[in-house]
């Protein structure tokens, strides 16, 4: 299959071949979602923590012998029996990532560009270059593609400091390169614009 290139004036200028193996992909909803859950799950600070009884303050005497007092056993002012006590089984800090085999990561990718191609969502152009990092320019780039306020998911390389900059006063509008292309931002932008190097890179990524 082939797909258009524009420029920036959202003129043709050619065209790219795509692999069968990213046009062909079906959508698994059931990956989908083992995917967001792995991604979400790595952003998770897992900072929350409580105090054990070996971290409260408070003296470890015994605060009156074993026995003949009348009351109960106690050997601790730590204790999670008494106010200003450790907590029994309180969260603690933890490291919420996990990994995902890196085909599936891929499956769900190529299945997320095969439905932009063919809702025609999908913008290849031949190359983003902003002047200056101005966030006028980057709504005339948004205007001339008519893409208007739909959301939009910019790729391209990372030395495209002056498109990432342009782009960070928007809300409708992000930037990311193809290392950090996410099924999260696949799937919350409802348009990809995405430079002929980032798609030829990320296509040989998806098509092994």
């Amino acid at each position: 299959m082939e797909i258009n290139v524009i420029n920036m004036k959202n003129e043709p200028v050619g065209k790219l071949e795509v692999p069968d193996k990213i046009t062909e992909a079906k959508p698994n909803r059931a990956l989908v979602f083992e995917l967001v859950r792995q991604y979400q799950a790595g952003g998770r600070q897992g900072t929350h923590a409580t105090k054990n009884r070996a971290l409260v303050s408070g003296s470890g005497r015994k605060l009156w012998k074993q026995k003949g007092t009348g009351r109960a056993r106690i050997g601790s002012l730590r204790s999670p029996l008494w106010r200003h006590g450790g907590t029994v089984f309180g969260p603690q800090q933890r490291d919420y990532s996990y990994t995902l085999p890196g085909r599936k990561r891929a499956t769900v990718l190529r299945s997320i560009l095969a439905q932009k191609m063919k809702a025609n969502s999908l913008y290849v152009v031949d190359e983003i270059s902003l002047e200056k990092p101005k966030t006028k320019a980057a709504l005339e780039l948004l205007s001339s593609l008519q893409l208007g306020s739909n959301k939009t998911l910019f790729v391209d390389s990372a030395s495209n400091k002056n498109l990432e900059l342009s782009l960070r006063n928007l809300q409708e509008a992000k930037f990311s390169t193809v290392a950090a292309f996410n099924v999260i931002d696949a799937l919350k932008y409802r348009n990809l614009v995405i430079s002929k190097q980032a798609f030829a890179q990320l296509t040989k990524i998806l098509a092994k």
